[in-house]
């Protein structure tokens, strides 16, 4: 009789959970395909249509700038929501009402060529909105079941896979600690797989960079566990220059002239790194892996992408740290094989965004995932198993790349 109840309890929501992840995964698709066309507008069309280079550090400089006054202007009329930069991957439920200024701010960033992704706020806006609705239309299910159902169609739908979901939402406080991981884990993982499945059909993504094939080698623990340190070491330097940076953009108090002076600074980085070191990340990451730039190139792209980072997540912009971190690491694994040829590039490239993401997030599951989503090689499983243990001594411990609300 205990079993029957049980799964019947935990059926329940299993109708919301798809709803849920359905949903969740169509606010990322229209927000990313949204501001895909208008990246294409303000990078493409509107130079071509002025006579003007696109690619060129003057349309960089003076785009970003542009993008920064908007995105002040947006930050400053419309509720958005806290300081990203005091928000993680998931958080609780924020109030409905800044959900659109914050979808708005997120295609801001995403068309302008910010160096953040969208991961942090749309994860933020799916969860209010969960919680909005599913706690008016059916109330007999607890406010922080539709949280965790909106966060998990989330992050499946971003990942095109509802593992990743699994893995970041099994460190998580999550339901009671008595009951079972798989239990509390059961309707997050249809929302995660609806919201998958749902971007999968219509977007198709593709993170696999391509890199050849991996075959084992005794020395590669060693070099492995290296490169993951290096990413480590990477990581946590713009960690403990993150509250510094903040600081330095927050002694503009108003929202217009701060997030102005970030994007000139960002426009700054963009002329000397290159349009590369622009957006997201993720296509930018194929584009550097089939480039083979020299050591001295990718250590100035993988310089640039860092600062890039941290004056987006600290000025104002509103968007998400993952990606762009992912790219960081695709440049620093990039640079160990151009300085140490006899280190296989999957392999590099795999353990530098392993322990980049790591120092970063401070979740071992989702930069193990992250790795190995990378570069979709099985064979790496059991060295990156093995290699997150160094870095994640160093991890440990140290601060996350967060502003806390009372400083």
């Amino acid at each position: 009789m205990t079993g029957g109840t049980t799964a019947r309890a935990l059926a329940r929501p299993a109708l919301p959970a798809l709803v849920v992840g359905v949903a969740s995964s169509l606010v990322l698709l229209v927000v990313s395909l949204a501001a895909e066309w208008v990246q294409e507008v303000l990078w493409k069309h509107l130079p071509a249509s002025l006579g003007l280079d696109g690619g060129s550090g003057w349309w960089t400089l003076g785009m970003l700038t542009a993008v920064g006054l908007v995105a002040g202007l947006v930050v400053w009329k419309v509720p958005i929501g806290p300081d990203p930069a005091t928000e993680g991957l998931v958080g609780p439920p924020l109030p409905v009402r800044v959900v659109p200024g914050m979808l708005l701010a997120t295609g801001i960033t995403l068309a302008g060529g910010v160096s953040l992704g969208p991961e942090n706020p749309i994860t933020a806006a799916n969860v209010a909105l969960a919680v909005a609705v599913g706690a008016r239309v059916l109330p007999g299910i607890r406010i922080p079941v539709w949280a965790a159902l909106g966060a998990a169609g989330t992050i499946g739908a971003l990942f095109g896979t509802p593992v990743a979901a699994a893995l970041i939402l099994s460190e998580m406080a999550l339901g009671s600690k008595d009951e079972p991981l798989w239990d509390r884990l059961f309707a997050p993982l249809i929302a995660a797989g609806a919201g998958a499945i749902t971007t999968v059909l219509v977007a198709a993504p593709v993170f696999d960079l391509g890199l050849p094939g991996y075959t084992f080698r005794a020395g590669d623990l060693v070099a492995g566990a290296l490169v993951a340190v290096a990413g480590v070491l990477v990581g946590l330097a713009a960690v403990y220059a993150f509250p510094y940076v903040h600081t330095f953009f927050h002694r503009v108090p108003h929202p217009v002239p701060r997030l102005m002076l970030g994007g000139l600074v960002l426009g700054v980085l963009g002329v000397i790194g290159g349009q590369i070191t622009l957006f997201k990340g993720l296509s930018e990451l194929k584009e550097l892996v089939a480039a083979h730039d020299g050591a001295a190139t990718l250590a100035l792209v993988l310089a640039v992408k860092m600062a890039a980072l941290l004056v987006a997540a600290t000025a104002g912009f509103v968007g998400g740290r993952i990606f762009p971190v992912v790219f960081a690491g695709g440049a620093l694994g990039l640079l160990v094989t151009a300085l140490v040829p006899g280190v296989p590039v999957t392999l590099s490239i795999a353990c530098a965004v392993m322990g980049v993401t790591l120092a970063i997030t401070q979740q071992g599951w989702l930069s193990l995932f992250m790795a190995a989503t990378m570069v979709a090689d099985l064979d790496l499983l059991p060295v990156l198993c093995l290699a997150v243990l160094p870095a994640w001594l160093l991890v440990t411990g140290r601060p996350q790349m967060i502003i806390e609300e009372s400083t």
